[in-house]
């Protein structure tokens, strides 16, 4: 973002619910709730080897503190009970965790907020779909662990004739402080440069509320991180649809504050052993994103 933390991921949003269940029901429609992720979680168990390369201070409560902004789902969002945070982001790096002997405790936070919280102490580490990219890493130490590209979505049928290559004089949604915005930013400035009206961007401080302005046909598109716009879909109860292809796929990472070095090297080496203990696939899997999987996670790559 560089507002201290660059663009995000791009985001879903139907996580908790409420704001996209109201606009379902203004449309007539009602939300599904056949959550891909239902059913148990995958677990992992401890290697002695990587545990005993965690710092004590992160040790030495058992537990590693995640700052996440749980208003993107499917990656990160609120269960049904309106406080557990579930998701496929959730249950990797838990699994990642485990390997080290850790439990993760999540707590939602707003996204802008969170890589300035992993810097301060105020979390041990950022789990919330955040793209790689040289603004992120110049603050903190980032580990890949999952690959994604941008995704638009409108309401079925487009009945705005939004276009990719066009979107001007168009209503958008997108989350605020994620690489979308400056996504959008550019195309909109194409259109003015080209003569035609700007794009009106609609930021919203969650993504949930993106999608909900879609819904209701207060924006014409949204533009988010890919599987948040797959889930989005699924979840409208054919309300919305996906617009193209997702495009300029790119790592998500795992945020370590920038001088823990050796709690950056752990959790690659985790999440490395997640993949080969084949819990990684497992969890992709359950959560129907398997496309964005990796084989070589780095640190700052």
């Amino acid at each position: 973002m560089f507002h201290p933390n660059p663009g995000r991921r791009a985001a879903l949003g139907v996580a908790g619910a409420a704001v996209l269940l109201l606009s379902l029901a203004a449309c007539g429609e009602e939300e599904s709730t056949d959550q891909p992720g239902g059913g148990p979680s995958v677990s992992s168990s401890v290697d002695a080897a990587l545990a005993a390369k965690v710092p004590d201070a992160i040790k030495s409560d058992g537990k590693i503190v995640v700052g996440t902004d749980s208003t993107y789902a499917p990656a990160e969002f609120l269960d049904t009970d309106g406080k557990t945070v579930i998701g496929f982001d959730v249950e990797l790096f838990t699994a990642v965790a485990a390997k080290l002997g850790l439990k993760a405790e999540f707590v939602s936070a707003p996204f802008g907020d969170i890589i300035n919280g992993v810097n301060s102490g105020k979390y041990e580490a950022g789990v919330s779909s955040f793209t790689i990219n040289d603004d992120r890493k110049g603050q903190a130490n980032m580990v890949s662990y999952f690959q994604v590209g941008t995704q638009w979505v409108t309401k079925k049928g487009n009945p705005a004739g939004v276009a990719l290559d066009n979107a001007c004089g168009k209503k958008i949604a997108v989350q605020k402080d994620t690489v979308q915005v400056e996504d959008i930013q550019k195309r909109s400035k194409a259109c003015t440069d080209a003569g035609k009206p700007a794009i009106t961007i609609d930021q919203f401080p969650g993504q949930d509320a993106a999608t909900a302005a879609v819904v209701s046909g207060k924006d014409d598109a949204m533009l988010a991180d890919y599987p948040v716009g797959v889930y989005a879909v699924t979840q409208s109860n054919d309300a919305l649809e996906l617009l193209d292809k997702q495009y300029e796929a790119a790592p998500y990472g795992y945020v370590l504050a920038k001088e823990q070095t050796q709690l950056a090297e752990a959790v690659r080496d985790a999440t490395k052993a997640v993949i080969a203990d084949g819990s990684y696939k497992q969890v992709l899997d359950k959560w129907k994103v398997g496309d964005g999987a990796i084989t070589d996670p780095a640190i700052n790559p």
